[in-house]
């Protein structure tokens, strides 16, 4: 016998487009207990809810984890649509930074509590997935083709979220596209050569819309920045990356 919450995530699974095969792969429930519940319809299962789809719409619950979330996908992130209308999120996180995979998995599961988050390893990262019907509900930049050959615009909800949270909205960025590196040069101090080291944040995408996110969002925090070339957004000044080592930080 499986307790309710247990019958419970396995349905929400399947109703999220999953095969019941790979349900029972990840929870270890078989096959045909899980057909068995589905065709009684049991358990009860509530009705996922959309701020987005409400009569009224609203912004997340979670606006600060949204926030982030928004600069994660815009970012590294996708969403498909399977033949049942599922969309499915996900957010390629580096291995080299597994407290990136961590954060993304949370902020998953705070925007979208009633979905279940999942893990795939890839060719050096790990996709973080989430599939819901309501993804593409929250992410209205989602289309065919790639983000950079395609018009990626806030809508003013989301806008409205980027303004009271920018730094979530930074840190997702700089946690998907960009690193905090360590520059050096050489000078020379009364004859002598004197080697001076300072840090300094990238940020590159190749979408011009989403950089011009991205150094709207620092303007009105007061970051200085720069074009560095072409994708290539740098932060350099020293009381700016004081700023960003303030909020953001490299990745772990």
């Amino acid at each position: 016998m499986y307790a309710r919450a247990v019958r419970t995530h396995a349905l929400a699974l399947v109703d999220q487009g999953r095969s019941i095969n790979s349900v029972s792969k990840q929870t270890g429930i078989s096959r045909s207990s899980i057909r068995g519940w589905r065709e009684r319809g049991e358990p009860v299962r509530a009705a996922a809810t959309c701020c987005r789809c409400q009569d009224l719409p609203t912004a997340p619950a979670e606006p600060a984890a949204y926030s982030y979330l928004l600069g994660l996908y815009l970012g590294d992130g996708c969403l498909s649509r399977s033949a049942k209308g599922v969309h499915t999120l996900r957010i390629a996180c580096a291995d080299a930074w597994p407290g990136l995979q961590d954060a993304c998995e949370a902020a998953l599961r705070a925007v979208l509590p009633q979905n279940s988050v999942w893990r795939t390893p890839c060719a050096g990262c790990t996709a973080v997935s989430s599939s819901s019907k309501h993804w593409a509900c929250l992410f209205p930049q989602h289309g065919p083709g790639k983000k950079h050959d395609r018009t990626i615009s806030l809508a003013d909800w989301q806008q409205d979220v980027v303004t009271e949270f920018p730094w979530e909205f930074v840190r997702g960025l700089v946690h998907s596209d960009g690193c905090r590196v360590t520059n050096w040069t050489v000078r020379r101090v009364n004859g002598e050569p004197k080697r001076y080291e300072y840090p300094r944040y990238f940020f590159t995408n190749k979408s011009a819309d989403i950089r011009r996110l991205y150094c709207a969002t620092l303007d009105e925090l007061g970051v200085a920045w720069k074009a560095a070339n072409k994708f290539n957004i740098s932060v350099a000044r020293k009381a700016s990356v004081a700023l960003m080592d303030a909020r953001i930080g490299p990745k772990y």
